[in-house]
């Protein structure tokens, strides 16, 4: 996509949502960090609990709701960024914004990033925001998508990339694949959380809660929309893979099915600060 990565692993979106810790996560190892998902006003998200464990399945269920103090805020931490850490921008939209003026948030997001962000991630794939899913279908994605695109072309175009469910069928991946090359952006980004709740081991009372499930149960499913879509666009759409990556193997599987690059998110919680270095360390031998 342009950019020079020091490594694949990076931090997925949801962990960083303000922008307040990227330079120290960054000392960690990561190659780069997502920040976000923001939205144009802050907002506090969904009452809390709303992030469960899962310990038996190493997974999480979250419903935060882009909770998050607005793009303005953003921004601001992000214009002081030292220049060797590479950051992605994930937009999305307010709770409060019906789904026929999204279009106008997104904009606002990625007007105010533009200045201070490496990459755009366009985030329809929250399970936390109701209604936001119906905007992976193709008419409005395909507004969507091409507007951002527009609005890129306008300057030096900057990656822009689409991250997805993996609640997706074959034929909802190539649909979206087409409208993600019709349109010119430049990645994928495959999965965000799950809706299924399928061979868990944990007590049904918390893996009733409502929310998106990561880490360890959608590693499998993550790695075959990953293998789907690099089949059925071939080698010039960039993957970033992420979904249940804990360890050096986890990694070298999601690479082996397609995936250029990686984030983690709850491999990091349960494994902690030294699970980066132990990843990279693990893909060099």
């Amino acid at each position: 996509m342009g950019l020079k990565f020091p490594n694949p692993i990076g931090l997925a979106a949801g962990y960083d949502k303000d922008g307040k810790l990227f330079k120290e996560l960054s000392s960690f190892g990561f190659g780069f960090i997502e920040v976000g998902t923001v939205t144009p006003k802050s907002q506090p998200g969904n009452d809390q609990p709303r992030m469960f464990r899962l310990p038996k399945d190493s997974g999480l269920i979250n419903r935060m709701g882009f909770n998050n103090e607005g793009v303005q805020v953003l921004r601001k931490r992000l214009e002081n960024r030292p220049s060797n850490i590479i950051v992605g921008g994930n937009i999305g939209k307010n709770k409060a914004t019906a789904n026929e003026d999204a279009l106008s948030d997104y904009e606002i997001c990625f007007e105010e990033l533009y200045p201070v962000v490496h990459y755009f991630v366009v985030n329809v794939s929250s399970l936390n925001t109701p209604g936001l899913r119906a905007l992976q279908e193709r008419e409005p994605l395909t507004k969507l998508l091409k507007r951002l695109s527009d609005l890129n072309q306008q300057k030096k175009p900057k990656p822009l990339l689409l991250k997805i469910a993996p609640d997706l069928t074959n034929e909802q991946l190539d649909e979206i694949v087409d409208i993600v090359k019709t349109v010119g952006l430049q990645g994928i980004i495959a999965t965000n959380t799950t809706i299924s709740r399928d061979n868990l081991k944990t007590d049904e009372s918390i893996t009733k809660e409502m929310g998106g499930l990561s880490g360890r149960p959608v590693t499998k499913r993550s790695t075959e929309v990953i293998r789907y879509i690099r089949k059925i666009a071939g080698k010039d759409l960039v993957i970033i893979g992420v979904g249940g990556i804990f360890n050096a193997d986890d990694a070298k599987e999601k690479l082996e099915a397609g995936a250029d690059l990686l984030q983690v998110y709850t491999g990091f919680i349960y494994e902690g600060p030294g699970m980066v270095k132990k990843i990279l360390s693990g893909l060099l031998h």
